[in-house]
């Protein structure tokens, strides 16, 4: 690879490896530009980082892949095939949803197997459920296929989007539009917890997040063979295999500017490095709060970051088992006698309630390579308010898991306790501490319709010039799909790197 005093190519630095990231610095480097990774923690992946534990693979974050179009672009800019390196496993059902009496709800890509569902749980609902899944589309074609990966800088765009806004019912939220087609309460929760996935509360998040429910059953849910850990490793290479480098143990402590642009950045050790434009996949309140904290902010200022409304957190039991639970599926959604209330707690950031709902993730079901021979590797996870709430997690983390085993154990795995041989965790005070995430959020800002689009942290920095923002917390937002979009949103404002200019990189 040429250093960077015979490397004519301009540079580019990205702070973190998450998905985000990793995306960015793929599409950088195939795009002319000399991309220098740097990550904070050992390995890449942010929230998709691999534990690997007493002969257990975990997945650290997200585990499941809605949209594999996105990641199929980033190899064909290569002039590679994803399915070279990448091994994807369509899941049928998607998921399970045990609800607290036992009512066990699952949800299929083929429109009448869902019918059938749906009629099994109150055959008054179908019409509703078709009604449901017509104006998913719709919105999917609007929210998703048409602005997802384009720019929303200009508040006149806004505008121009605020018709199909209006007309699709974006200034509702999830749960009030779900209950126009439904008024059975299983159903209500089983088509609009979907916001949950990227850190939304269904009973605030705009209804444009209803998309969901049809990119699930247009491009189906996945499981990566492997464990999604393989597809971030898969992107390093791939990012390497342009000339991109990845640094390793790596804090960036401050984002260096001059004449009111980017210059580069300053390590935590006090090393610094040029670059002609930062792109950061760091939460966007870190990036503006921590990394550019001495630098004079117009719009997202500490008072503007503070008044904004943050996810909920998640506490994450990462554990393997000496057996085999094979009543489990791949993904299981264990749910509380509560769901509006949880959810108002939850978000509310009160202390922690003792009722809670959960979703368990078995990977082994679909991939036994993840354990040793007839094991079990699993994790489980609990929404639960971020640091505002005022949660001692040093003091409640285990009483909470202990908790969440006896949940288990009382539903879907009775003997767990006997059979655990490993166990981690993963709390909001890891979010904050780990991720850097602001108030151990665990997916940035909430994506209500005031902090959606235009209201979000743009893409180019509003602050600094030579500046661009990948990840959650940016446009178009959470999730795999969400934070992949937002990296190929830099092909429409970061030109090729053989073209590039400072004076007319914005």
């Amino acid at each position: 690879m040429p250093d960077s005093l015979s490397d004519p190519r301009p540079h580019a630095v990205v702070i973190g490896s998450g998905f985000g990231g990793l995306a960015a610095s793929v599409r950088l480097s195939a795009r002319g530009w000399r991309v220098t990774v740097l990550e904070k923690l050992d390995a890449a992946g942010g929230r998709a980082y691999v534990f690997r534990q007493d002969g257990f693979t975990f997945d650290g974050g997200p585990t499941i892949i809605t949209a594999p179009y996105l990641l199929e672009e980033l190899w064909a800019l290569c002039g590679r095939r994803m399915a070279d390196d990448i091994t994807l496993k369509r899941m049928d059902p998607f998921y399970e949803i045990r609800f607290d009496d036992g009512t066990v709800f699952r949800a299929f890509d083929d429109v009448a197997r869902m019918k059938a569902e749906v009629a099994r749980i109150n055959p008054a609902e179908v019409a509703g459920f078709e009604r449901c899944i017509a104006d998913s589309e719709k919105i999917y074609e609007v929210a998703f296929a048409k602005l997802a990966d384009q720019p929303f800088h200009s508040f006149w765009q806004m505008l121009r989007e605020a018709p199909d806004m209006l007309r699709l019912g974006g200034m509702r939220s999830v749960f009030s539009k779900v209950s126009d087609y439904f008024s059975d309460e299983k159903l209500r929760v089983a088509f609009s917890f979907h916001p949950l996935l990227i850190g939304g509360n269904p009973l605030t998040t705009t209804a444009y997040y209803c998309l969901i429910q049809h990119l699930e059953r247009l491009h189906g849910v996945h499981y990566a063979m492997g464990g999604t850990g393989a597809i971030a490793a898969g992107l390093v290479r791939l990012a390497e295999g342009q000339g991109a480098r990845f640094r390793y143990n790596m804090e960036v402590a401050e984002i260096t500017t001059s004449g009111g642009r980017a210059t580069g950045v300053r390590l935590a050790d006090g090393e610094a490095i040029a670059a002609d434009i930062v792109v950061s996949n760091a939460d966007p309140a870190w990036t503006y709060s921590r990394l550019l904290k001495d630098y004079p902010r117009r719009r997202w200022t500490d008072g503007k970051l503070k008044r904004s409304k943050y996810s909920m957190s998640l506490f994450v039991w990462y554990f393997g088992t000496n057996r085999r639970f094979e009543d489990v599926y791949h993904h299981a959604m264990v749910l509380g006698p509560r769901y509006e209330g949880l959810l108002r707690d939850i978000f509310s950031g009160q202390p922690l309630v003792e009722d809670m709902s959960l979703y368990l993730h078995r990977p082994t079901a679909s991939d036994p390579s993840l354990a040793p021979p007839g094991c079990d590797a699993f994790y489980v996870l609990s929404p639960v308010p971020n640091l505002t709430s005022g949660t001692d997690w040093t003091v409640e983390a285990e009483p909470y898991r202990a908790r969440v085993q006896k949940r288990l154990e009382e539903t879907i795995m009775p003997g767990l306790g006997e059979s655990i041989v490993t166990s981690r965790l993963l709390t909001p005070k890891g979010f904050s501490e780990r991720l850097l995430s602001y108030n151990g959020a665990a997916f940035a800002m909430q994506p209500q319709l005031f902090q959606s689009a235009w209201f979000r942290p743009h893409n180019r920095s509003e602050e600094v010039a030579g500046l661009y923002l990948v990840g959650a917390g940016t446009h178009p937002g959470a999730g795999v799909p969400g934070v992949i979009s937002s990296a190929k949103i830099l092909d429409e404002l970061v030109p090729e790197g053989a073209v590039f200019t400072r004076a007319g990189a914005q």
